[in-house]
């Protein structure tokens, strides 16, 4: 689910500050080949996720809150993903989609975070425009689609996965009392 939380957050940032409202455009995390591209008749903005992968980042902090019920609950440090997205832009001609391009990475690289209100959990998730690994190149993803090249930039979100449940804890300790009876020897 951490996954499509990231997805969320991130169209809910490129609708809100690019602005694309729904109106006028698209986004789309389809893989973008060809017969997905013959397709599109408005502008789109594809935010293709091309890898997955376990963070060197390290695990988020144990969290604790209580619940609507008012039960003091816990979990579980938890491991941080890499998410690596493929972003291109599409348009009517090449000059529109290098505009809608430029804006997208103008947006994206003042950006070192998705802002909460934007995140669908609590999770706190980093952005940085660049593959985490430097050996992915934009051509190896446009030709493992099958779509023609493009131009495009990687971006890398990471964030934490939903591994652990929430859990009870035990009742916090409130008075500690000691039972003695006198012993007759």
């Amino acid at each position: 689910m951490f996954i499509r939380n990231v997805d969320e957050g991130l169209e809910k940032l490129i609708r809100a500050r690019l602005p694309l409202p729904e109106e006028v455009g698209d986004v789309s995390f389809d893989a973008p080949g060809r017969n997905w591209s013959a397709q599109l008749s408005r502008l789109t903005v594809n935010l293709f996720l091309f890898h997955v992968d376990r963070s060197t980042q390290p695990s988020r902090a144990p969290q604790q809150r209580v619940d609507a019920n008012g039960r003091a609950q816990q979990r579980a440090p938890q491991p941080m993903i890499e998410l690596g997205y493929l972003v291109s832009a599409w348009a009517g001609s090449p000059r529109d989609e290098h505009v809608l391009l430029g804006d997208l990475v103008s947006l994206l690289a003042g950006i070192s975070r998705l802002p909460e209100e934007l995140v669908v959990s609590d999770a706190v998730v980093q952005l940085q425009i660049g593959a985490s690994e430097p050996f992915v190149k934009a051509r190896e993803i446009w030709q493992g689609v099958g779509g023609d090249l493009k131009a495009s930039f990687t971006l890398t979100a990471t964030a934490p996965a939903d591994t652990w449940d929430w859990t009870d804890q035990a009742p916090a300790v409130e008075r500690i009392s000691v039972l003695s009876s006198p012993s007759h020897i």
